[in-house]
């Protein structure tokens, strides 16, 4: 399932953690707390179960965009789309 993964985590250390982990469970970094990519509906859930986990829910988010490829296609990108350090082809050809 193509989905984006947002997030405003206050402290380093488990932002970090959850950064490693949504490149781990295969999805790619577009900005520096936006990842978006194809992953599978478990490890999709262990991504989240990990976060619920690390986060602080009185001061960090986490958010979960499932989006399907017919609309992931029709994404209006303006101005510098992607960091070309942080994102790989394979996603940048999702939006060709």
């Amino acid at each position: 399932m193509l989905v984006w993964c947002i997030y405003d985590i206050v402290e380093d250390k488990p932002r970090k953690k959850i950064a490693d982990k949504a490149i781990e469970q295969g999805l790619y970094r577009v900005q520096k707390s936006v990842f978006a990519g194809n992953i599978d509906s478990n490890l999709l859930d262990e991504l989240i179960v990990y976060s619920e986990d690390l986060i602080n829910l009185d001061e960090d988010s986490v958010y979960i965009f499932p989006m399907c490829q017919e609309d992931f296609k029709k994404i209006e990108l303006i101005g510098q789309a992607f960091n070309k350090a942080m994102v790989n082809d394979e996603l940048k050809s999702l939006f060709g």
